[in-house]
């Protein structure tokens, strides 16, 4: 059955990378790689930030008596700015993806925020834990804190679904091989998948409000979304009389 369209506002995002039946590789658009470049500078300036409030920490532990209070707002300063970074550093890999083939350089750039946030922690954590100008009590507090801020940190900043070119080039082919080789695609903001039809029943409910339009790639830019609806698989596969095994390419 062809599209009916919905009566939900469709906002169609701008930008994006042309569309190409079959293809197997991913290229960013120079709008991407743009995007990507300011945030990663934004981030790294974060995580310098971040840093530095560590070093201003480990400086106040050296002061007799040591100012738990003082320590603890530095800790919660370097937790908001290690996060930020995290965040900001992921959003950028996804307008910017590396390849897996490139393991090494692959694993560092989509996990440069746990490994950096790791720094902006764990030297203060050692310290506090081995300051001999702390009472049992102070460490027990302001320690607590900072592995706390850690852990947190450290979650943030790992990517438990990397982006990678390689993904990208096959969701797109996915799409393009059920759409009539067009690369484009519906979501909403909560939404967990791209859909192929604007009147697919999973986005046309009473919560939706507004339902975007775009790439694959952009669904994954701007939402993090990464998989295709079932359905909407389903809806075309069976209007092109494609076999359930042979849908993905």
């Amino acid at each position: 059955m062809p599209d009916k369209g919905t009566n939900k506002k469709l906002t169609h995002v701008e930008g994006g990378e042309v569309p190409s039946v079959g293809t197997r590789s991913f290229v960013p658009t120079g709008e991407s790689k743009g995007k990507a470049k300011s945030l990663r500078l934004f981030a790294m300036l974060s995580f310098i930030v971040a840093i530095g409030f560590e070093i201003g920490a480990i400086l106040l532990l050296k002061k007799i008596p040591v100012n738990t209070v003082g320590l603890i707002v530095l800790i919660v300063a370097d937790l908001i700015f290690a996060v930020i970074g995290s965040l900001l550093w992921k959003k950028s890999n996804r307008l910017d993806p590396a390849s897996e083939k490139e393991k090494v350089k692959f694993f560092i750039q989509n996990q440069l925020g746990a490994i950096l946030s790791v720094i902006a922690f764990l030297p203060l954590v050692i310290l506090i834990f081995t300051n001999k100008n702390m009472n049992g009590k102070q460490k027990g507090i302001a320690g607590s804190i900072a592995v706390i801020a850690l852990l947190i940190a450290g979650i943030t900043g790992v990517d438990f679904n990397p982006p990678s070119q390689e993904k990208y080039a096959e969701q797109t082919a996915q799409v393009e091989s059920l759409n009539n080789g067009v690369n484009h695609v519906f979501w909403t903001k909560s939404g967990r998948s791209y859909h192929l039809y604007s009147d697919c029943s999973y986005i046309n409910t009473d919560r939706t409000v507004e339902i975007f339009e775009g790439t694959v790639a952009q669904a994954r830019e701007l939402k993090n979304i990464t998989d295709l609806c079932d359905r909407c698989e389903d809806r075309a596969a069976r209007e092109k009389g494609l076999d359930a095994n042979k849908r993905s390419p």
